[in-house]
């Protein structure tokens, strides 16, 4: 299950970064969790409630953006809503599009409480 290595990851993350704002507590954390991130949301909500006991984000409120998946054609130029990352251009059928959003996985914002 990667996505408990994502979690660990994240605590790790958030963790260095706690000790460089010399901060106390993490309040909310805000992810980016792209449509075609690869990430198995039950699986990583079930890894998240794992993987944060006894850390920093124990307590903290999570809250996950589901940015869309979008690509665009490299022949006509076309942006399309993608549901995969092989869709063809709906506009004139070329096999070849470069995803431009929906394949994200950051931390996008945690807020902190310094005593």
């Amino acid at each position: 299950m990667h996505e408990l290595s994502i979690v660990m990851s994240i605590v790790d993350t958030v963790e260095k970064e706690r000790k460089k704002q010399q901060a106390d507590t993490v309040e909310t954390i805000e992810l980016d969790i792209g449509m075609l991130s690869g990430v198995e949301m039950d699986a990583f909500y079930f890894a998240w409630d794992a993987g944060v006991n006894n850390t920093i984000l124990e307590k903290a409120k999570l809250k996950i953006n589901r940015p869309p998946a979008k690509a665009k054609c490299t022949a006509c130029g076309h942006t399309f809503t993608a549901t995969s990352s092989f869709d063809a251009c709906p506009e004139c059928g070329n096999p070849f599009c470069d995803v431009i959003s929906g394949k994200e996985l950051r931390i996008k914002r945690m807020t902190v409480i310094k005593n």
